[in-house]
């Protein structure tokens, strides 16, 4: 069912090829505005789910990969243009890239699956959406080294910890056997 929230997903969806190349030209003032509002939208989807009660299946998949497209692509697009380290964005894809393969292989092995992101994931987000915003700051107005720096590490360590959890999760409803 496509409502207001799965709407607000769908708009996230678009405006990540516009950060693309907001970014890639250096219009990070903008690029930067378009991130927020993007941000923002993860959040505020979720709320008016729970508010007008319009969670929906499609809602439950489309709100993740919109976070997942938006969140790589911003740590491509930056790590490319040598604003964020390369490492930590293999850390932040990579982690993706774990959960949608762990996903597919409980689906395709018929295993239940629930999707519904731990504490550390959505810690997760919120520092790496932080990063990408404060990067994004530092190279339109202004610049705080020691903030970039403690984020960057906090988003690598946070991370890898959803990571594990997600993998732990994963092999849980694994080994509980086909239904």
């Amino acid at each position: 069912m496509l409502n207001l929230p799965n709407l607000i997903s769908l708009a996230r969806i678009i405006l990540v090829p516009l950060f693309i190349i907001l970014s890639i030209h250096q219009h990070f003032g903008w690029a930067l505005l378009i991130f927020a509002i993007a941000a923002v939208s993860d959040a505020v989807d979720g709320l008016f789910a729970r508010l007008l009660e319009q969670r929906t299946v499609l809602g439950s998949y489309l709100d993740p990969v919109a976070d997942k497209l938006l969140t790589s692509s911003a740590y491509v697009t930056l790590a490319i243009l040598g604003i964020l380290p390369g490492w930590l964005t293999v850390i932040v894809v990579s982690r993706d890239v774990i959960i949608i393969l762990g996903i597919m292989i409980l689906f395709l092995t018929s295993h239940p699956l629930e999707i519904r992101p731990s504490l550390a994931s959505k810690l997760t987000t919120i520092l790496q959406f932080t990063t990408v915003v404060s990067t994004l700051a530092s190279k339109y107005a202004f610049s705080v080294p020691f903030l970039i720096d403690f984020l960057i590490w906090g988003t690598a360590v946070v991370t890898v910890i959803s990571g594990l959890q997600y993998i732990g999760r994963g092999i849980r409803i694994f080994n509980q056997g086909t239904p």
